[in-house]
């Protein structure tokens, strides 16, 4: 679960900087093309991907002011949680934003081309096993960093050690 998670908010962080950075070959979004990027969105399961970044907004917000506020706990949760439900349809709006991001990196033919793809059978055994991939994956980086952190750390000694330092 902490994987599945974790797998999801570092795809989700990739996304959101692909965003932040803006359409690298950028071309005219037309409507049609817009429209099929949306629907490859819902096809990927773009709106279940944006709703951590809302909650995400409001726990730290209510993290702040508990700390400052820890007497309000209990309407602090409330005020969240009400805030939760106010907020959900706000995710709409990464979603036209990514919808227009895709619509200027991909033609209009080519997005129908990938949603047909996610359509098919290999398509949905995409969208079913990407996320266990990725899971995987992210285990498997997590141990690998750990193991080249210390192969990296133990170079750094011998070639200081070299200079003249002990590390």
């Amino acid at each position: 679960m902490i994987a599945t998670t974790m797998s999801r908010f570092v795809y989700l962080a990739a996304v959101l900087l692909a965003l932040l950075a803006g359409p690298a070959q950028a071309q005219p979004a037309t409507p049609a093309a817009i429209a099929a990027a949306k629907e490859l969105l819902g096809l990927k399961g773009a709106a279940q991907m944006f709703d951590p970044v809302v909650t995400g907004v409001i726990e730290q917000t209510k993290g702040a002011l508990l700390l400052t506020n820890p007497q309000l706990s209990k309407d602090l949760t409330d005020v969240g949680n009400q805030l939760r439900n106010e907020f959900a349809p706000r995710r709409a709006e990464i979603i036209n934003e990514a919808a227009k991001f895709y619509a200027a990196r991909f033609s209009e033919q080519e997005l129908k081309d990938v949603v047909a793809f996610y359509k098919s059978p290999a398509g949905q055994k995409m969208l079913t096993q990407e996320p266990l991939v990725l899971d995987e994956t992210f285990g498997f980086v997590q141990q690998w960093q750990g193991r080249i952190g210390e192969d990296v750390m133990n170079r750094f000694r011998a070639e200081m050690k070299k200079k003249g330092h002990n590390l």
